[in-house]
């Protein structure tokens, strides 16, 4: 028995770590076309706007298994102004988060006519969280004074930042979220107050014909524990009558381990996540899923992780840009 809660212990340390995923999860939205849902500097990037409904459950055969439903909108405002707006509800046995994100973005031209991309994005969101624990089926023989007995909720706000710079078919992102640090106070009346995130991306679009590659990666950091990990992406594009079908390859791996002790002997385990997506673009419609495996010894449950991401676009009639730029054109 011993054996087990310890592999159950470094399974979910590994799979969901519980300071990184306060607030909204960053998983691979940004793969379908959802660069928004992680970036504030992304809202209003098009000459229009896009919606994104995405759904995510962990684990089918485990009863009250991690899940989370994302729905966002952004659209251009004038010449150089984006808004957007993020509802989010995330689950995770007795605690559940419910929040809304607003954000404001400012995109500068910075050189070349109409049709070039060349363009320096600053964006902001100020969001609203509530917190909840639910300890109302919570049990124990001798009276604890730490558990209540009831649903505890907290509320807190936060601030996210983002920069985004788009030249031709390149493109870098990089944010801070959970900017201000502080979190809310659920568990201990000590609690941590510092949940804030470092993101970094970059990637670039190969081809000009019928078919393109995008190679691009994502490291994120998470101030409070120091935990470190890093997307490594691929995706192929193609051109058809009704629009286009794309699909790709993600790896994430964490640069730091979680220990466990197996047969009397510890040992220590990365975080790796592989993630194929596929995906198609119908018009003005997006449909997308994915589906992430967790490799090493040590695993909550054989199942995966499945996502499906619903999408439209609006406003914009035509490519604004000469460039093969999806999250752009």
């Amino acid at each position: 028995m011993k054996k087990l809660l310890l592999a159950l212990m470094a399974s979910f340390a590994l799979s969901t770590p519980a300071v990184a995923q306060e607030g909204i999860p960053v998983y691979f939205d940004y793969l379908a076309d959802n660069y928004y849902l992680v970036y504030p500097s992304m809202a209003g990037i098009s000459d229009g706007g896009k919606i994104r409904l995405t759904a995510r459950k962990q684990w089918f055969n485990v009863e009250e298994a991690p899940s989370l439903q994302t729905f966002n909108a952004n659209f251009r405002v004038g010449e150089n102004s984006g808004l957007g707006g993020i509802l989010f509800n995330d689950s995770n046995g007795y605690h559940s988060q419910t929040g809304f994100k607003g954000t404001y973005a400012h995109h500068l031209k910075l050189g070349g006519d109409e049709r070039f991309l060349n363009q320096l994005s600053f964006g902001a969101s100020v969001g609203v969280i509530l917190s909840s624990l639910d300890e109302t089926e919570f049990r124990s023989i001798v009276p604890d004074p730490v558990i209540t007995g009831v649903k505890n909720t907290a509320a807190y706000f936060n601030v996210d930042f983002g920069f985004s710079y788009n030249f031709l078919e390149f493109y870098a992102h990089t944010a801070v979220l959970n900017a201000l640090g502080s979190g809310r106070d659920l568990y201990t009346a000590n609690e941590f107050d510092n949940l804030r995130r470092y993101l970094f991306s970059v990637g670039y679009v190969f081809g000009k014909g019928e078919i393109q590659l995008e190679p691009s990666m994502l490291f994120q950091m998470t101030d409070f524990t120091k935990e470190k990990t890093i997307d490594i992406n691929a995706k192929v594009y193609k051109s058809v009558p009704f629009g286009t079908i794309w699909g790709g390859l993600s790896y994430r791996r964490s640069f730091d381990g979680a220990q466990f002790q197996t047969n009397g002997s510890f040992g220590e385990q990365r975080l790796q996540l592989v993630t194929p997506i596929v995906g198609a673009n119908i018009g003005q419609f997006l449909v997308s899923y994915n589906y992430s495996y967790q490799m090493g010894d040590i695993r909550f449950d054989n199942g995966g992780f499945h996502q499906i991401t619903l999408g439209y676009d609006f406003g914009q009639t035509e490519k604004r840009y000469d460039c093969k730029c999806p999250a752009v054109n």
